[in-house]
């Protein structure tokens, strides 16, 4: 707690056919960061033709995947889902070698490619053929207005005949220009519709082409004529006709679809998984080295895996493998990855920590601290005991319907349920429930706090909070830097805000105790030479900073209001939702109460949504509080962190034979 994981470097040497299946022990197991190996006197390793072969088949099946999963039948969904998603089935593959496992999936694919893809095709072709019907029903619905037989309206030996639409606005000069190149050899059909004319122009052959440039002039859109013999009408009752027997025909190809989906789907998605996993082994090879018969490799991977992993490389290579541990070097501390050590109920906590960044290897993780200042930020913020009690229930709902992912909403139901303790806690010393929802009821609720009368003793605590908060952080990088060796930074940049912070507390103490005031101008004035001192070294620009880095402290002092504003935004929303259903509560028309019905209605929907978006402001401001003011005092967050490489399983679960 407080220091990221212990790391240590290991490098690895061993015969080229063990390869294989150390990197799928590595892939598997998930603990170790595979870094590039630098070394000049061996090639760069690249992969050979059975991953490239992985890499390729990844793609084809995964359009398999997406076809046989878009006609899949699927129960349940929706928020049922949602809350508790059904844990996956995995099936077991044995792993002897890429070269096994590629013959499988080829021996898969043979067998159901072919029938996946001529059910495609066939679903294909007959949408398209729905698709080209309907436009042609379309085209035909355009021409009835002019009830012409379709068949005058198709070109012949002699006669050209154009039919389409035009804007309204240049119909008038495209007859005007036709008449100047063809004079009155054309013959000319037009309806006027809503914005166009729709138009049947018909040309002899020897004059088509004079006019043809007319009719691009003015953006003549032409209708390609449907086959057929009648009227318009007749044709679309035909074409209709058509349609029909084509649905038909595609809801048949749809239930073969659906037939190939629930044969197939499942052990498409696991030969897709098992193809994908090793795409992911073939880019980590550009960062081994090989010669003719060995290769080598290098990463980094926690101390306490280190016997585990050393033992299970022996193993699967027969003790024919260098293995070269080592702890990291000063040099080294940019290049350290950083994976998070905390306690199992602050675990959680560290995805807020990573949204921002992950420590240094020689810096303190924030992570147990902001654990507890977060969860309290976000309940003075909301500070109500019935909120509190609606995030929590959500959360431990939540937890146990994601309980088998441990995925992010798993980690972010954690962080509301901690913090929905301290929001129902806060209620109750500041007497809210549903806001002042139980006074109106006529219930007295006892209260040490009311955030509405008593508001400046709100923002009060609020700001003493923030210097608390701020202090903490300010100790927290004077530590770091005493125990990095950083002595004068310490002094200059931590130090001097620690004392004047302590000043402004003295400051405020005196009022009951004046003889502090003395040692309060004094720690103030140590604090601020050791302030000036640091700014000196920006040289000239030492005054105007002097003067923008005071007042920025200030400024984030000042942002801890925050606290009282949220948690009078919350108890204010609450108030009006009451009031409102108070006015409408005793609405009736004759003998029946409708005030009561809409009353209940109005109360639960107003105060599930200032639950919502109160809830919505106290997590943003509090991460703020965290990111900008806390963080800011002595957090970098430019750590690496720790990506080891690892097997993404969801539905397969791969079992290395030892004895390939």
């Amino acid at each position: 707690m407080f220091k990221p994981e212990e790391m240590a470097k290991i490098d690895i040497i061993s015969l080229g056919r063990y390869k294989d299946r150390l990197l799928t022990y590595l892939h598997e197991k998930g603990v170790v960061e595979v870094r590039e190996v630098d070394v000049k006197l061996a090639q760069k390793d690249a992969p050979n033709e059975f991953y490239r072969k992985a890499a390729s088949y990844s793609i084809s099946i995964s359009r398999l995947v997406d076809f046989l999963r878009a006609h899949r039948k699927e129960a349940g969904g929706g928020l049922k889902e949602f809350l508790f998603p059904p844990e996956k089935e995995k099936r077991t593959y044995r792993y002897k070698s890429i070269e096994q496992l590629i013959k499988d999936v080829e021996a898969f694919l043979e067998k159901v490619e072919p029938e996946i893809k001529a059910v495609e095709g066939k679903l294909n072709a007959t949408q398209t053929e729905i698709e080209r019907i309907k436009a042609n029903i379309a085209i035909l619905e355009l021409l009835s207005v002019l009830n012409i037989e379709v068949d005058y309206l198709k070109s012949t030996d002699m006669l050209e005949i154009v039919v389409g639409t035009v804007e309204r606005d240049r119909y008038r000069a495209l007859m005007e220009d036709l008449k100047e190149v063809v004079g009155q050899r054309f013959v000319s059909v037009s309806k006027e519709l809503k914005d166009k004319y729709l138009l049947v122009l018909v040309f002899l052959k020897g004059d088509y082409e004079k006019a043809n440039p007319v009719l691009a002039k003015h953006s003549l859109e032409r209708i390609e004529i449907p086959e057929g013999t009648g009227t318009p009408r007749d044709l679309i009752i035909e074409y209709n006709k058509k349609l029909r027997e084509k649905e038909e025909e595609l809801e048949k190809v749809r239930k073969e679809a659906e037939w190939l989906s629930e044969q197939y789907y499942n052990e498409t998605a696991f030969y897709h998984e098992l193809m994908e996993n090793e795409r992911d082994k073939a880019t980590i090879l550009s960062n081994l080295v090989r010669t003719n018969m060995t290769f080598a490799l290098t990463g980094w991977l926690p101390k306490k895996n280190v016997p585990e992993v050393v033992e299970g490389i022996k193993q699967l290579t027969e003790n024919k493998a260098y293995i070269n541990i080592k702890d990291p070097k000063p040099e080294e501390l940019d290049e350290i990855p950083i994976k998070l050590k905390n306690p199992k109920f602050i675990e959680p906590f560290e995805m807020l920590t990573e949204m921002f960044g992950v420590p240094k290897y020689n810096e303190f993780d924030p992570t147990p601290i902001m654990a507890f200042t977060y969860s309290f930020f976000f309940g003075f913020m909301l500070t109500d005991f019935m909120y509190g009690l609606i995030v929590g229930i959500v959360a431990a709902i939540l937890i146990k319907g994601h309980r088998h992912l441990r995925d992010g909403t798993w980690r972010f139901a954690h962080i509301l349920l901690f913090s929905s303790f301290f929001t129902m806690s806060l209620g109750i010393i500041f007497g809210s429930y549903f806001g002042n929802a139980l006074d109106l009821a006529g219930f007295h609720v006892p209260r040490l706090l009311d955030t509405m009368r008593g508001a400046l003793t709100v923002l009060e605590i609020a700001l003493a909070i923030g210097l608390v908060h701020m202090f903490i952080g300010y100790t927290l990088g004077f530590i770091v830097k005493i125990k990095n060796g950083e002595l004068k930074d310490a002094l200059l940049e931590q130090l001097s805000w620690m004392l004047i912070i302590s000043a402004v507390v003295l400051f405020v103490i005196s009022e009951n105790h004046p003889g502090l005031a003395t040692a309060a101008k004094g720690i103030f004035g140590a604090g601020f030479v050791l302030f000036v001192l640091s700014e000196l070294k920006n040289g000239g620009l030492a005054a105007l900073l002097i003067i923008s880095d005071f007042f920025g402290f200030v400024g984030n002092w000042l942002s801890y209001a925050r606290l009282m504003a949220l948690a009078l935004a919350t108890s204010g929303i609450a108030m009006v939702v009451n009031i409102l259903v108070q006015m409408i509560w005793g609405i009736k028309i004759g003998p029946l109460s409708i005030g009561l019905a809409l009353g209940v209605v109005l109360f639960i929907g107003g105060q599930f949504f200032s639950t919502a978006i109160n809830s919505l402001g106290a997590f943003v401001h509090s991460l703020r509080l965290h990111y900008v003011e806390f963080f800011g005092t002595f957090y970098s967050g430019e750590g690496r962190k720790f990506e080891p490489f690892r097997a993404k399983r969801e539905i397969s679960k791969l079992e290395l034979d030892v004895e390939a």
